[in-house]
């Protein structure tokens, strides 16, 4: 579900013709809204406001990444915008009503979500990408929609413009908004991400929610120390003055120090439990975009969403769940000192920021959110979200799937690997019979998979959205995210039966007629800017498909945002798989450095060939709806 990067002003060029004005569809979901105080909205509601809504789904990173994007809009026009979240699930689990209740508090929402779990809504708006924003005027109508991230800036002109005008109209209503926060839990733990366990015998965890990590006895209850302020932010320091943003992944390394995935701060962090003191390793504390450097000095690269981290083969590998890559950080003449001192270089060690599966060479393997890292001596084993697969790398960095098949087939299956079914897992734990333990988050199940028979069994059941495990002796302690605890079970000697479920996901698929079909991106260079062809064409389209024999021709790369398809009508079904990116600079000859922008997304469009299905499928890169 990774989407558009980069900078993207909303606005069409002034010579862009205008459009009709449209109605803004009512606001209906069958979950109803949160974080109101009960009150359920309609649209008349918020007459007089700026309305912008944020279809998203809590699975998705790019999702996450522009809830980021839109604090400080939303709080710097606290009295004139609403911000309201859409919840439009993709899994099963993120349908169910309580889920998007956690998910609201996990990820820090401070306005409005309507819980849409049939996806009403979300057809209503003819929303075609996780996540997509809409502008909707004081008067109700729609004046901009955009999919993808990066719009936080360009989306405040326009509301700044929308102020002044409505403003003169008299149809501006400035006020508090409808925004009510639930009342906080006083649970020890708060949807905790990641645990460790240290040489001490106590566990370190990744409180995730109040941005902290927290030592607990070997009890794994009993806190021993909590590390960090407690609020957002970036700051090193001792326990008392470090802050963290929403921390994930916790990794062990040789001198005894602790790196840690600083998920929200697109950093690693390392941690010293002998002194208590944080330091960062790598990261700039903002998130990278298409087009910035790969490589180099650790603290001078910018990283996207580290989810999770492990020490293999002399370097910290890390799970770019922020651009569906592998990258690592390897330390300064390759010796432990350098993790206290912040030396080191980063770079990238598999993934191509494509999302998908797509096995291969490092350099061309596809990967979708990965969020779970377990090292063996021979293997690097991942979780797999988004394509709800458990993959490894090898030790000539190939990268290998061991179960899934891709974007939209989930569900809860044991058996034989290529017909086994996960849901969304988040963690992967080595074992010592040489197999391993999935976290299996959205089936809140722990399962195992081992290499030898090629067999999936499920461990436990009636988990709660379970992220992380650790082996202690004959035990595995599960991180429980959405029961805020570490649970402790007896790994079991025989696996659990469980009824087989296979799900795809709820998105309606894409009518489209067998044989030719013509896929159009659409992209219009933001006002202000033009295509930046000084060094050859300036825009990329890829194509490829699920399965495989469904694109009979126009699959794979071009520079052609314009490509006809042939589609073979004897496979019924599948998933079209485009990714289209276009670079545009500041259009102004008196600015002798004008700035360049790279805007690029990513679709998985589910389709259904149908005899008299659309001959022409049209995705918006960048443009306006006004």
């Amino acid at each position: 579900m990774r989407t558009a990067r980069g900078w993207h002003p909303c606005a069409m060029s002034d010579s862009a013709p205008r459009r009709a004005r449209v109605r803004a569809p009512e606001l209906i979901g069958k979950g109803g809204w949160l974080n109101t105080g009960g009150t359920q909205y309609t649209l008349a509601d918020l007459r007089g406001r700026i309305v912008i809504l944020d279809f998203w789904t809590f699975c998705c990173v790019n999702c996450l990444h522009v809830l980021d994007e839109l604090r400080e809009l939303e709080e710097k026009h606290r009295d004139t915008v609403v911000i309201v979240g859409v919840h439009s699930p993709k899994f099963v689990h993120e349908a169910e009503h309580q889920a998007v209740v956690d998910a609201v508090e996990r990820y820090g929402v401070e306005h409005p979500v309507l819980d849409d779990p049939e996806l009403a809504t979300w057809k209503q708006y003819a929303v075609r990408a996780w996540p997509t924003l809409v502008v909707i005027d004081p008067e109700g109508y729609v004046v901009a929609q955009h999919a993808g991230e990066g719009h936080a800036h360009a989306i405040e002109r326009l509301v700044e413009e929308l102020e002044a005008e409505h403003e003169a109209k008299g149809t501006l209503r400035r006020g508090d908004g409808p925004y009510v926060p639930p009342e906080p839990e006083p649970t020890t733990l708060r949807f905790p991400g990641k645990a460790l366990l240290l040489p001490s015998g106590n566990f370190l965890v990744s409180d995730t929610t109040r941005h902290q990590l927290v030592e607990l006895a070997a009890d794994g209850e009993t806190v021993v120390r909590r590390i960090g302020q407690g609020g957002r932010g970036l700051t090193d320091g001792s326990p008392d003055r470090a802050r963290f943003q929403e921390p994930q992944g916790l990794a062990l390394l040789p001198d005894g120090t602790v790196v840690v995935a600083d998920t929200v701060n697109h950093a690693l962090r390392c941690f010293d439990p002998a002194t208590g003191r944080t330091t960062t390793l790598a990261g700039t504390g903002h998130q990278w975009m298409q087009g910035e450097a790969t490589s180099g000095p650790a603290r001078d690269v910018k990283l996207s969403s580290p989810w999770d981290v492990a020490w293999w083969n002399g370097r910290v590998w890390i799970a770019m769940a922020g651009v569906h890559q592998l990258w690592a950080y390897d330390p300064a003449g390759g010796t432990a000192q350098a993790f206290s001192s912040g030396g080191g270089t980063v770079s990238v060690t598999a993934g191509t920021t494509n999302e998908g599966l797509v096995d291969g060479p490092g350099g061309e393997a596809w990967f979708a959110q990965p969020s779970g890292l377990a090292a063996t001596p021979e293997r690097l084993w991942l979780a797999d979200s988004e394509t709800s697969a458990l993959r490894w790398v090898d030790l000539d960095g190939h990268v290998h799937t061991a179960v899934g098949t891709g974007l939209f087939d989930f569900g809860h299956r044991d058996g034989a690997a290529e017909q086994a079914l996960f849901q969304h897992p988040l963690g992967v734990t080595a074992l010592p019979d040489g197999s391993v333990a999935v976290s299996d988050t959205y089936n809140h199940a722990l399962r195992r998979y081992d290499p030898a028979t090629g067999e999936v069994t499920t461990l436990a059941t009636d988990l709660r959205e379970p992220s992380d495990a650790v082996l202690v002796g004959e035990d595995i302690v599960v991180v429980e995210s959405a029961r805020h605890r570490l649970t402790r079970l007896r790994l079991p000697e025989e696996a659990v039966r469980v009824e087989a479920v296979a799900h795809r996901t709820q998105r309606a698929a894409t009518e489209v007629a067998p044989g030719r079909l013509r896929l159009d991106v659409v992209f219009q260079a933001p006002a202000g800017q033009k295509l930046d062809t000084r060094y050859g064409p300036s825009t990329r389209l890829l194509v490829s498909s699920t399965p495989p024999e469904l694109l009979l021709d126009g699959g794979g790369a071009g520079t052609d945002l314009s490509r006809d398809l042939e589609l073979d009508p004897a496979v019924p079904e599948g998933v079209l798989h485009v990714s289209a990116m276009a670079a545009s600079c500041d259009d102004d000859p008196a600015n002798e450095y004008p700035a360049c922008h790279v805007h690029q997304q990513d679709w998985g469009v589910p389709v259904l060939l149908t005899e008299g299905g659309a001959e022409r499928l049209p995705l918006v890169l960048a443009g306006m709806d006004a």
